[in-house]
């Protein structure tokens, strides 16, 4: 071998290494940017997963306020109807002493239905929605035409309860214009 040979042979031995030692150096870091981003991936995760909970905690807690709102509103609801229907019980109970001298086989009847009423309204005040939908269909099925007979005084009632307070709504909007 010559000298030259041993010359460029050295060089590639050299450059050998250093090729070794730049892969080295490329391949620690490559691990490096590897275990970072899987850090970083596992600290996204954590994070993604904690506002998950906050969200998912507040979304609960803003369904439990409006299914605590809608409870109160329906069961505030569920009184004025008891209330209405207990002074339905009374207007019933004084067309039966109407009749009381004149056919008091009638007003037996009349007083019986107005009972009846206020049982109803009982139940609407202290039931369930269910309770009232079941108390409702055995009284119907049990009574089917004094179930009709109720529906439609309780319509005759609901159309004239409607009408008073349009003509209270259109007299307090003509007051304040």
């Amino acid at each position: 071998m010559s000298e030259f040979d041993i010359r460029q042979a050295v060089p590639q031995k050299q450059d050998s290494t250093f090729s070794q030692s730049l892969k080295g150096e490329i391949a620690d870091a490559g691990a490096e940017v590897n275990q970072r981003a899987r850090e970083a991936l596992r600290a996204s995760k954590d994070m993604a997963r904690d506002k998950f909970k906050e969200a998912s905690g507040a979304a609960a807690e803003v369904a439990e306020e409006a299914s605590d709102h809608f409870r109160d509103k329906a069961q505030e609801q569920q009184r004025s109807g008891a209330d209405l229907i207990d002074r339905l019980a009374g207007n019933i109970r004084q067309a039966a002493q109407a009749f009381e001298n004149d056919a008091p086989f009638a007003a037996r009847g009349i007083n019986s239905s107005a009972d009846y009423v206020e049982d109803a309204a009982e139940k609407i005040r202290n039931g369930t929605f269910r309770d009232l939908v079941d108390g409702a269909s055995d009284f119907a099925k049990r009574q089917p035409a004094a179930f009709l007979g109720l529906s439609v005084l309780a319509g005759f009632a609901a159309v004239r309860f409607f009408r008073a307070s349009e003509k209270h709504t259109a007299s307090s909007q003509q007051e304040d214009v």
